[in-house]
């Protein structure tokens, strides 16, 4: 069982401002801080003893383990400061020239999502030129002679990479804050153009309204995918991620600005591409029965008998980062925003990033707690003013630097420790200091989440009033001084709330002193289930021939879902009318968890095709057909290249016009299905090719990479085509 002494007293309430040291315990482990003078301390960690110099920024506050902190946030931000970088799979672990900032002590390269995150949360503010040079590193040209244009490189990933992951966009996020240099403005608006193009037209799935790709950052497929997807990741190419597409929806609305301050006249439309994306991911998203929004949905592939929407699978899996990426956008109702918030469960150690937890998987993002990604959920409950989940976001940072003595990529989400003994779940399996966007999460913490130094320049501190013994001690205000400005926040002579917020505020010359006033918050404590394990995900449901109609086995405590609907209980019998099909799985519950979902298992009519790439087919009726090819891409493992086979599949039918469809075919572990696309036919004949599409390996940037195929040796956009699938849409009475 945890041991924890509350942060208020943890941190040590200071006799006065003169106070040298303080002490937090939880777990068993201890932390203390000293102050050595002339702005150094040591700070004496559970694991061995660290030496903070004095930095350009520092806080006086009534915490010597908070100000030690801070200045080891800064000092570690400033370890990751370098002028070459390296990776063993591009130029063969070479340093490359890069006045950058690298990844972290174990990753001592730039990645699109890591340095995004990073600036975002805080890097771009304090040191802006450094960051535009990162995140120039991740832009490219390509090089296959045919495509124009600049894009965002999505970095080597799930079976080859783009457009399995598609969250590349966030490289806009970190962007909008540089854009007072016009160079690295035009580059932006450059590479908006580009890379939302080709997103729309590989991505985006107009019958669903979403884009498909996996999760951000939740890039470990059987950590918070189904575990059969650790060998087949078609599925998650066909699903849609909700941090994923709040990213486009960022993109697009910052796409809207630059047309706009152009005159562009295609301002219009990426305003009416994001106001549609917007209500979409409300929509689709929302489960109600968990009052949360899901980290992702799965494929479906019926038609509703109006024909008005396609169906897809929830999935009852929750994410803190799509979340908190959500409230920020303000892409969700703000009552809804609030419950999910004050409902997501956390730990006394802090919030873990997924929910529920998968029992066989090995400590990693299951079962973990992420900084930046609490640094981000301390931003959303700042703009909901949830001070429960406020206080908790800070505590937890906090601790976890403390206890570690560095900014650690991840702790387990019980204990906050880097690594805790349990057999092959062992973990958190891969750790590293001064992870870069932990240092930016704590920073952020420290700035906006205490001080409320915000990155327009306002300054609105929301500080939850539990914490101020902690912050203040005897003290009747704190400071964070910047160098160029400083900020005081002066405590209320009473509190009579939990939230403090700005009330009068002041600035002369480079202070602003901010007097605080309370205010009543009325959001409750996250709660802490006792059970967090997800039940186990069942097998592919066994489907046999029972006359005209068909039987399933469907468990005691199982969920049947045919075509992405709840079947009622009890169901273990359906009818299906002839030439038509139907796809079916199932999930497990107990009590209020559910499993995710099994592989799927088909019946009814389909059409096989031979051929590698010409086909003719009349179709038997008219309607919707949906389409896959089978094939294998053993082009790069199934874990991680550039080689994801992206093609267009050209559909001619009689009386229709023609029809493109982008298919992916990912780094398969021999024959497979490819991702599946939806397309109009009848009652004439079709005449289906395969055309050339695009992937990361034809962007320049990879032409460095030597990990694998599809770099240095040149465009790898190919698999080994076997045959085409065809089955007609199924029609459903009604869908979530």
């Amino acid at each position: 069982m945890l041991k924890m002494i509350c942060l208020a007293v943890a941190l040590g309430t200071t006799a006065g401002p003169a106070a040298a040291a303080a002490d937090l315990e939880f777990d068993g482990r201890h932390a203390r801080a000293e102050a050595t003078g002339k702005g150094g301390f040591v700070l004496h960690a559970a694991d061995g003893e660290v030496r903070i110099a004095a930095q350009p920024m520092h806080s006086e506050t009534g915490s010597v383990l908070f100000d030690a902190l801070f200045a080891l946030a800064q000092q570690e931000m400033d370890a990751n400061r370098v002028d070459a970088i390296r990776d063993p799979a591009f130029d063969e672990g070479r340093p490359v020239p890069c006045p950058c900032f690298q990844t972290g002590a174990r990753w001592p390269y730039v990645w699109t999502r890591d340095m995004s995150f990073a600036a975002d949360l805080a890097l771009a503010r304090m040191d802006p030129q450094r960051t535009r040079q990162s995140l120039r590193f991740k832009l490219s040209p390509a090089r296959d002679g045919r495509t124009p244009g600049l894009f965002v490189a999505q970095d080597t990933g799930s079976g080859g990479s783009w457009p399995i992951s598609t969250d590349r966009v966030v490289w806009f996020l970190a962007a909008r804050d540089l854009l007072d240099d016009p160079s690295f403005a035009e580059d932006t608006w450059q590479a908006l153009q580009g890379t939302l193009a080709q997103d729309r037209q590989y991505a985006f799935d107009a019958s669903v309204g979403l884009y498909r790709g996996e999760t951000s950052f939740l890039d470990w497929r059987e950590q918070t995918y189904p575990g059969w997807t650790a060998q087949d990741v078609r599925f998650i190419g066909e699903s849609y991620a909700l941090s994923t597409n709040v990213l486009h929806y960022q993109a697009l609305r910052l796409a809207e600005r630059l047309a706009r301050e152009r005159a562009d006249s295609r301002a219009k439309q990426y305003a009416q591409w994001a106001d549609a994306l917007r209500t979409r991911i409300d929509q689709r998203f929302w489960r109600e029965d968990a009052g949360q929004y899901m980290s992702y949905l799965g494929p479906a592939g019926a038609r509703t008998a109006d024909g008005a929407a396609t169906t897809l699978l929830p999935v009852a899996k929750y994410d803190l980062l799509g979340l908190s990426l959500g409230v920020l956008a303000e892409v969700f109702p703000a009552e809804r925003a609030r419950r999910a918030l004050q409902g997501y469960p956390a730990t006394a150690a802090g919030s873990p990033v997924v929910w529920p937890q998968e029992a066989d998987q090995p400590i990693y993002h299951n079962r973990a707690i992420w900084p930046f990604v609490s640094a981000y959920a301390l931003r959303a409950a700042r703009q909901l003013d949830d001070a429960p989940r406020i206080a908790l976001e800070i505590e937890s940072i906090l601790r976890g630097a403390a206890l570690a003595g560095s900014n650690m990529e991840n702790y387990e989400m019980l204990s906050q420790a880097v690594h805790v003994d349990d057999g092959k779940l062992s973990g958190p399996v891969v750790n590293s200091q001064r992870q870069l966007w932990s240092v930016a999460g704590y920073l952020a913490m420290v700035r906006e989440g205490v001080f409320g130094v915000m990155p327009d320049g306002r300054v609105a501190p929301k500080l939850p009033a539990s914490l101020v013994p902690a912050l203040f001690g005897a003290r009747e205000r704190i400071t964070l001084d910047e160098g160029k400005h400083r900020y005081v926040l002066v405590r209320p002579a009473r509190i009579e709330g939990e939230l403090l917020v700005a009330g009068q505020v002041e600035t002369q010359g480079e202070q602003t002193v901010v007097q605080l006033v309370a205010r009543h918050d009325t959001a409750s404590a996250p709660p802490q289930p006792a059970e967090r394990f997800a039940p186990a995900t069942p097998a592919a449901p066994v489907v046999a021939a029972a006359g005209k109609a068909w039987r399933v086995t469907v468990g005691a405590d199982e969920v049947l879902w045919r075509d992405g609907i709840a079947q009622p209980a009890g169901t273990t019998q359906f009818a299906l009318a002839p030439g038509m099909a139907t796809c079916l799985r199932l999930t497990r519950r107990k009590g209020a968890l559910e499993s995710l979902p099994s592989p799927e298992t088909c019946v009814g009519a389909e059409a096989q095709l031979q051929g590698a790439g010409h086909w003719q087919w009349t179709p038997p009726r008219a309607g919707v057909w949906r389409a896959r090819l089978r094939y294998e891409n053993l082009h790069g493992p199934i874990n991680t290249g550039v080689t994801a086979a992206v093609k267009q599949l050209r559909v001619q039918c009689d009386g229709q016009p023609d029809q493109r469809l982008a298919v992916t075919m990912p780094h398969s572990v021999g024959p497979q299905d490819s991702t599946q696309v939806e397309f109009r036919a009848g009652p004439g004949a079709c005449r289906i090719t395969l055309e050339e599409g695009f992937n990361m390996s034809a962007l320049a940037h990879f032409a460095h990479y030597t990990g694998g195929q599809g770099g240095r040796d040149g465009v790898v956009n190919d698999a080994r085509v076997l045959g085409l699938t065809l089955v007609p849409l199924p029609v459903v009475e009604a869908a979530r």
